[in-house]
């Protein structure tokens, strides 16, 4: 009985033992794993960190983190904006300055040019003129030797030269530091009008020139239906006087181009029908008709009067040359 107790005794304590040391193996295999685990962790963390930046705790140690980056990112276009804001501040201040130096140079630069005797006009100059006199155009103009030449308006000078109706055009230029030149364009004498025993001298664009006694070595224009109250100087012929006033220059111009030596002492536009020539050197009345075909017709007056030399009377074409009219030359009786 004894020994059977001794034997279970024996085998509980074995048993007891086994546990112990599988326990014991089951602790140290668990250690083993842990510090492995602890080992893998560790450079695992190793791996993830770079130039100082811990990315697992967030802490400041690297930035290859994807979110890290685009914060870098985010305050790096915020960095950017705000220079851009203060270079465009200093840009815009830099304007105001440079402007308030320009405006400050150019009002002292004013204030000098308006008060400076060197500024003072000493000479004026007129040129282009042949009719009006120099003395005239500059008292129509009202500039005078020491005015300051910065102290009148281009545009009103010229108006006032203009006002003289022998003047065509007018400019006025600053020669600096203290000259001025006007230079003119006028108008030239091309006919007479008959008027009270007097002339008035117009140009080709119907302008009343001036009003004299005496007559010019120009064609006179008879029979103008502008009123005798409008013709004064600086006026114009009224519209029908002016329709007729072309046809005229076209008979002058053809007579000139054909290099007919006898001059053209008059022509009378009563009637836009039949245009009447006056040559005073072979006392011959033209009568033209009207303003057709009038280089043929001219070409004809200047055949009659090469073959009538010194015969006084009258030529007409003032027919149809196209419709089997033949001009002639009728001899005074």
């Amino acid at each position: 009985m004894i020994m059977g107790v001794k034997k279970l005794n024996n085998l509980y304590y074995n048993q007891s033992l086994d546990k112990r040391e599988n326990e014991a193996k089951k602790q140290q295999r668990k250690k083993a794993k842990d510090r492995e685990r602890r080992i893998k962790e560790s450079q695992k963390k190793k791996d993830n960190t770079i130039q100082g930046f811990d990315f697992e705790t967030e802490t400041v140690i690297g930035m290859t983190n994807k979110n890290n980056q685009q914060k870098r990112q985010a305050i790096q276009k915020q960095i950017k904006q705000q220079e851009r804001i203060k270079q465009k501040k200093r840009k815009r201040i830099k304007r105001i300055v440079q402007t308030m130096t320009i405006l400050c140079l150019l009002a002292g630069g004013v204030t000098f040019a308006l008060v400076s005797p060197i500024f003072n006009i000493q000479e004026i100059q007129v040129v282009g003129n042949q009719l009006v006199q120099v003395d005239n155009i500059i008292s129509l103009s009202g500039l005078s030797k020491n005015q300051n030449i910065f102290k009148f308006i281009n545009l009103q000078i010229e108006r006032k030269i203009k006002e003289n109706p022998y003047i065509q055009d007018a400019k006025v230029k600053r020669i600096f530091p203290n000259a001025i030149q006007i230079q003119v364009e006028e108008r030239q004498r091309n006919f007479n009008i008959e008027f009270m025993n007097k002339y008035a001298y117009i140009n080709n664009q119907g302008y009343i020139l001036e009003i004299a006694n005496n007559k010019l070595d120009v064609p006179v224009i008879q029979g103008i239906e502008t009123s005798e109250e409008n013709i004064v100087a600086g006026n114009r012929l009224e519209t029908e006087d002016l329709e007729k006033l072309e046809t005229v220059i076209q008979i002058v111009t053809i007579w000139k181009n054909n290099n007919i030596e006898q001059a053209i002492n008059s022509i009378d536009i009563t009637d836009k029908n039949e245009y009447k020539l006056y040559i005073e050197q072979e006392k011959k009345t033209i009568y033209l008709g009207d303003k057709t075909n009038m280089n043929n017709k001219i070409l004809w007056v200047q055949a009659i009067m090469n073959d009538n030399k010194d015969l006084e009377g009258e030529i007409y074409v003032n027919g149809d040359l196209n419709d089997n009219f033949r001009p002639r030359f009728k001899q005074k009786v």
